[in-house]
C-alpha cells in the first residue's frame, strides 16, 4: 500500500523534473513521458499540472510550459514547435506547406489560419486558439528535401504559382539567403517541378 501511494507522487515529480528541464516555452505531449509511467499515470499528472497552473492545456493532449512577458502574460508556441511536439518522439520529418512557407521567407505577408506540415509519420489535426495545425502524411519523394532550405523554397514558390514569382520576389530571397545557402539548393534541384527549376538556379547565381 505505501508503494501504491507513492508512485503517482514519484511520476509527478520526474515528470515536472523533465519540463523544467526542457525549459519554458516547451511543448509537451505525453508521449515525451511514457518512459516514466503508463500512459493513464502520465495523463493524470499532465491534467494535475494543468489545472495547478504549471502547464497549459493548447489542445486535447498538448500541453506548453508557456513562457511569461512581463506585460503580455504567457505567449503562444510557434507553430513549428507545435508541430514537432505532434510528430513525436521518434523525430519523423516535417516540412511546411503552402502559405505558412512563402510566410516563413517573407514572399507573402499572409499569416494563415491553417497551418500545414507534410511529414513521413501519422497524419493529426489540432486546433491551438484561433489556429489549426494539421500534419499531413506524404509520399517519401515530397520528403526528400525535408528538414533543409531547399525544401521550403520548394514549397513557398509552389504555393505562390510559377505566374507570381516575380523578379522582385527572387532578388528578396537573395537578400535574405547567403549565397553559400543558395547555392546548397541546386543539390535538390531534380526535386523541384520543372518550371521551377530556372528560377531555383537563378537564385543560386552570384550577384554581378
Amino acid at each position: 500500500m505505501i508503494r501504491s501511494a507513492t508512485q503517482p507522487r514519484s511520476v509527478d515529480s520526474q515528470i515536472l523534473a523533465r519540463i523544467r528541464g526542457r525549459g519554458r516555452g516547451a511543448v509537451l505531449v505525453p508521449s515525451d513521458f511514457l518512459d516514466i509511467g503508463t500512459r493513464q499515470a502520465v495523463d493524470l499528472a499532465l491534467h494535475r499540472f494543468a489545472k495547478g497552473g504549471t502547464l497549459r492545456r493548447l489542445a486535447r493532449g498538448v500541453y506548453d510550459y508557456p513562457k511569461e512577458h512581463a506585460v503580455l502574460g504567457p505567449l503562444m508556441p510557434s507553430a513549428d514547435e507545435i508541430a514537432k511536439a505532434l510528430a513525436g518522439r521518434d523525430r519523423t520529418r516535417l516540412l511546411p506547406t503552402g502559405a505558412y512557407a512563402a510566410n516563413a521567407l517573407g514572399l507573402t505577408e499572409q499569416v494563415p489560419a491553417k497551418v500545414v506540415f507534410l511529414t513521413d509519420g501519422p497524419a493529426r489535426t489540432v486546433k491551438v486558439g484561433p489556429m489549426t495545425i494539421q500534419l499531413r502524411q506524404t509520399t517519401p519523394r515530397n520528403m526528400a528535401a525535408a528538414g533543409r532550405l531547399s525544401g521550403l523554397v520548394i514549397q513557398a514558390l509552389r504555393e505562390l504559382g510559377k505566374e507570381h514569382v516575380s523578379a522582385a520576389r527572387v532578388d528578396h530571397l537573395k537578400r535574405l539567403l547567403p549565397l553559400e545557402k543558395r547555392k546548397e539548393l541546386l543539390k535538390d534541384l531534380p526535386l523541384a517541378p520543372v518550371w521551377m527549376q530556372p528560377i531555383i538556379r537563378t537564385l543560386a547565381e552570384e550577384e554581378t
